[in-house]
Parts: structure tokens; C-alpha cells; sequence
């Protein structure tokens, strides 16, 4: 019997995403270490790591409440980040195109009537590296094609439903804010201060 392999860093990337997408919650660092491993099959140890690519990837949100991280990603946002990928890489697939084409007629134009040069081999090389580059690029952009427009309706109808998640974690900030304030008698501007809760903290409209 062949030993199951493992997954890639890729696929513990991508199925860490689809725990923020199907829940649309918010998390803990230790709540993920314990739902990544039961359901998508990412190894405990990796769960750090694998987040903190996705939040230097600026693929997942994360913002410090008193002593706690939270982390929480939204298919609108994720959505948003791969369009602006995809217009980058198609952009820079576009210039990689003018310069090999620039470079072919200056290759065909020193062709004529003369011999190998340095320049000419050097401009064969520099041809070769854009093709190469430009095949990177074309397989980049094929993965960002499911960034499709049609996608935008069912966006909008995500959106409500993060939006319900997040009022309803704000309305538990405010729950236990009284609880704290009628509990220990502190009061409401020490217990923003204490735990690092903006002035402005309230609903989204």
C-alpha cells in the first residue's frame, strides 16, 4: 500500500481559504488549529504558518482585541486581490509581448547582410528569456481567469452575510462590554483602553 502524500503548501493555502469562505466567521489562531486538521486535513503544526502567508498575502484580515488575534477573510475581498493580480500579470504579459516583438525586428534588421555579432547573440538571448517569461505569465493569468465577472451577484449576496457575521461579533463586544461594566464597575472608556477598542467601534451599516 503507497503512503498518502502529503498536501503542497499550495492546497493548505487554498483550503484554509474555503474554511473563511464556507463559515464566514471570524477566528482565533487556536480555533483554526483545531478546525484545519478535522476538516481540510492541514497539519496542526502548519497552521500558523500557512495563515500568516494568506495574511502577508493581504488575502486574510487580522486585527488585535485586547490580548487576542482574530483573522477572517471575506470572498469580496479575495475576489478583489486576484482582479488586481490578474491586471497586473496581463499587463506585464502585454509589455513582455512589444519587447519581443522589438526585439525581433531588431534581430531581423541586423540579420540582413551581416554575421554573428555579440549584440545579435546577446539580443537571441535576451529574445529566449522573454519567451520564457512570457510562457510564466500566460499560465499565471490562466489561474486568475476564475475572476470572472458573473462571479459579482453572488459577491453581493456574500457580502450581506459577512456583514451579518461581523455585526454579530460587534454586538458580542458590546455584550460583554456591559457584562464587564455592571460586573466590576469599570468603566466604559477604561474597558476601550484596556482592550484596545476604538472610539468609532460600532455596527456596519
Amino acid at each position: 500500500m503507497s503512503k498518502r502524500k502529503g498536501l503542497s503548501f499550495e492546497e493548505k493555502r487554498s483550503r484554509m481559504m474555503e474554511i473563511f469562505f464556507e463559515t464566514k466567521d471570524v477566528f482565533q489562531l487556536k480555533d483554526l488549529e483545531k478546525i484545519a486538521p478535522k476538516e481540510k486535513g492541514i497539519t496542526s503544526i502548519s497552521v500558523k504558518e500557512v495563515l500568516q502567508s494568506l495574511v502577508d498575502d493581504t488575502l486574510v484580515d487580522t486585527d488585535r482585541i485586547g490580548t487576542s488575534n482574530y483573522f477572517w477573510a471575506f470572498p469580496s475581498k479575495a475576489l478583489h486581490v486576484r482582479k488586481q493580480k490578474l491586471e497586473k500579470l496581463e499587463s506585464q504579459l502585454i509589455e513582455r509581448t512589444e519587447r519581443k516583438q522589438s526585439l525581433h525586428q531588431r534581430i531581423e534588421k541586423a540579420e540582413m547582410g551581416r554575421q554573428n555579432t555579440e549584440d545579435r547573440a546577446a539580443l537571441s538571448k535576451e529574445l529566449e528569456g522573454l519567451r520564457q517569461e512570457r510562457n510564466r505569465l500566460k499560465a499565471e493569468v490562466e489561474k486568475y481567469k476564475e475572476c470572472d465577472p458573473e462571479v459579482v451577484e453572488e459577491i453581493r449576496q456574500l457580502n450581506r452575510i459577512a456583514k451579518d457575521a461581523a455585526n454579530r461579533w460587534t454586538d458580542n463586544v458590546f455584550t460583554i462590554k456591559s457584562w464587564a461594566k455592571k460586573k466590576f464597575g469599570f468603566e466604559q472608556k477604561q474597558i476601550d483602553k484596556t482592550f484596545g477598542i476604538p472610539e468609532d467601534f460600532d455596527y456596519i451599516d
